[in-house]
């Protein structure tokens, strides 16, 4: 009796337990293209970190009983969801079908006093992956990353651990990035003009894992070179801001076109077109949406040889990597910047190269990764 009402559009449940960034980007970007698919989308706002990774599910199920109570044909769930503790809780989830989304792992992390000592956000991790049928990682950098950390993990431990666990996890695993912007390949190109000052945008979260420090010295190594230049600083801010931004608001003050972060879109997407360079010091990414979409919209990538950059970027835009000496890296940077202006490259042959990571050419995959779920 239950079949004759089943609807005509297969229901699917997304949960993002942090939903900020690249994380409500990428789950507007699939609620609003699979439009074969009926949605539930239930989020969590992105703050309190430490609470959100181990809470969510107490957070999901008192402000959304009664929708995660509901039968749905699968799930997809970012992997800041703590998705076996749910399926555990929630006895209509135990036994859909779930796809768990990594945009980032827990074993991968910058070593800083900054850094969450706990185990407590792995065990998330690692258990969700169990939890679910089908794994999904933005980058190979983020997935050889996260198998490696848990198989490090498990020796660690005492005693009754898997021996095969990357294994095991890796037969359900695949790759598919998070997709930029059709539209972004239409907008005008611009080019350098001689005797110009170089245009340079630097535009990431204002956090410690992106190397403020780092553009703090490639921008005095510039400025010790007498290089002529105009610096754009955007990205989104939190509640603490890196002491490194006030420097470079205060030194560079002459050199500082747009510094803050960009509501408006089309003005973000507008100032990305007229940029000649855009500059990464991250010495944390899993796989740098906001480069490949300087990239479309028509920069030349000047990034650390690290990371998952040395799967997205061709080594003529990477600079030698040294985390533990930053002065080396800055003017192993500033080199590369100069020799890739000397030789003018063409940006036409750059942003087609980064047709593949467009919405229009990755959302089939999704498809084909939900519609595989048993």
């Amino acid at each position: 009796m239950h079949g004759l009402f089943k609807p005509d559009k297969p229901r699917g449940l997304i949960l993002s337990a942090y939903d900020a960034g690249s994380h409500r980007y990428w789950r507007e970007g699939i609620e609003s293209r699979l439009t074969e698919f009926d949605w539930t989308v239930l989020t969590l706002p992105a703050r309190y970190f430490n609470w959100r990774i181990r809470g969510n599910p107490i957070s999901f199920i008192e402000q959304f009983r009664a929708e995660l109570s509901r039968e749905y044909d699968f799930v997809i769930a970012t992997s800041m969801v703590d998705l076996a503790t749910l399926r555990g809780l929630i006895p209509s989830l135990a036994n859909t079908p779930s796809l768990l989304y990594f945009h980032e792992n827990q074993f991968e992390y910058p070593q800083s006093d900054k850094q969450n000592k706990s185990i407590e956000p792995q065990m998330v991790n690692l258990y969700s992956a169990l939890a679910a049928e089908q794994l999904v990682f933005n980058s190979e950098f983020n997935r050889t990353s996260f198998f490696k950390g848990c198989d490090e993990l498990m020796a660690k431990l005492p005693d009754y651990t898997f021996n095969d666990l990357s294994q095991r996890l890796y037969k359900k695993s695949s790759v598919i990035p998070v997709p930029i912007s059709d539209a972004l390949f239409s907008l005008p190109l611009s080019h350098h003009e001689k005797n110009t000052p170089l245009k340079l945008i630097w535009n990431h979260r204002w956090e410690y894992d992106k190397g403020p420090d780092r553009l703090l010295r490639f921008l005095k190594e510039l400025e010790s070179r007498s290089i002529d230049f105009e610096i754009n600083i955007v990205g989104e801010k939190f509640r603490k801001v890196p002491c490194e931004f006030e420097q470079i608001k205060s030194h560079f003050s002459e050199q500082i076109n747009y510094f803050g972060y960009i509501d408006n879109i089309d003005d973000y997407w507008a100032l990305l077109s007229q940029c000649d360079v855009v500059l990464s010091t991250a010495i944390h990414e899993f796989q740098g949406v906001s480069v490949m979409e300087a990239v479309a919209a028509g920069c030349l990538p000047l990034v650390p040889n690290r990371l998952s950059y040395s799967e997205l970027i061709n080594e003529h835009y990477r600079y030698d990597s040294d985390l533990k000496c930053p002065e080396k890296e800055a003017i192993s940077a500033v080199d590369l910047l100069l020799t890739m202006c000397a030789k003018t490259p063409g940006k036409e042959t750059l942003r087609e190269g980064f047709k593949c990571y467009s919405w229009s050419s990755l959302i089939s995959l999704y498809q084909v990764a939900i519609n595989n779920l048993p």
